[in-house]
């Protein structure tokens, strides 16, 4: 639903991103999860919303992205597109939804266009996923490439851990990119690399290359919401708050705890019409 003050937002589209880049204008992404938040972020000129599968440890409350099931995701996105229909809204696809065959990966990946309104969707990747997506931009599927550290498959490295920090390791990784995006890939996503990696990627690809924890070179960058507002207790190295919004909700909560204890919650109260108090005084305990 489009409210009346969102009227005058710019419509961004992948096109204009691509534009951005183009020109050398970085654009902004952020993660989101529902559509209140989605109509703020929107207002405040976000060009890109990610409907991450982050959403399994910030809103489901498990410590891993693993899992998150892709019919709540798939959910969640069209709540987030509904939200905020002027930005690119990308459905992050979660693990699993992909990897056990092309046909599952395409059928998915629609449902996150179809069901989910997303604009495009994203899937971590090495070079050996070039088939996948291949087969999802065949349907029409604007694909997303997430390379670098894949926090998919912390479960073979012991945990969440940076990439590309050996020659070998970042010589694959250029590679990934560089073959997902020959495949059709439309965007790319890096994550948690040194500078030189990035600056790597950009001078062997085309597209638009999204930041995050990559350096400050990528067309774009992303964040998780949670750790840009100060709502996470652990964030990452790489993100820095700008606000401090978990404290502040510590303490909204803490005066409605004082404010309901003194029976004074605010607000103006609702009133019996004319004359009905009367008629309900000379009624009996029931109201009758």
């Amino acid at each position: 639903m489009t409210h009346p003050q969102d009227s005058g937002l710019s419509q961004h589209t992948l096109g204009s991103i691509r534009r951005m880049a183009d020109e050398g204008r970085p654009f902004a992404c952020l993660t989101c999860y529902d559509a209140t938040t989605a109509r703020w972020l929107a207002r405040g000129g976000v060009h890109s919303l990610l409907v991450g599968d982050t959403a399994a440890e910030v809103i489901l409350g498990f410590d891993r992205t693993v899992d998150c099931p892709l019919d709540f995701l798939i959910h969640l996105t069209a709540g987030v597109k509904r939200g905020a229909p002027t930005t690119v809204v990308m459905g992050d696809m979660p693990f699993l939804s992909y990897h056990t065959s092309e046909a599952d990966a395409v059928r998915n990946a629609g449902r996150f266009l179809v069901e989910g309104r997303a604009d495009i969707v994203k899937l971590e990747a090495d070079s050996s996923f070039a088939g996948t997506v291949r087969a999802i931009t065949r349907a029409g599927i604007p694909v997303c490439a997430h390379v670098g550290s894949r926090p998919q498959r912390a479960a073979m490295t012991g945990g969440y851990a940076s990439a590309g920090r050996t020659a070998a390791d970042a010589r694959g990784i250029i590679e990934d990119a560089a073959v997902l995006a020959d495949a059709g890939a439309s965007m790319l996503l890096v994550e948690a690399v040194p500078d030189e990696v990035t600056t790597r990627i950009m001078a062997s690809t085309k597209v638009p290359l999204i930041g995050i924890g990559a350096g400050p070179a990528c067309h774009g960058q992303v964040l998780v919401l949670q750790d840009l507002t100060g709502m996470s207790d652990a964030p990452p190295r790489f993100a820095e708050p700008v606000a401090s919004l978990g404290p502040t909700i510590q303490g909204a909560a803490r005066e409605w705890v004082e404010r309901v204890s003194r029976r004074a919650v605010g607000g103006v109260r609702y009133t019996m019409k004319p004359g009905e108090a009367d008629v309900l005084s000379k009624a009996g305990p029931s109201g009758r």
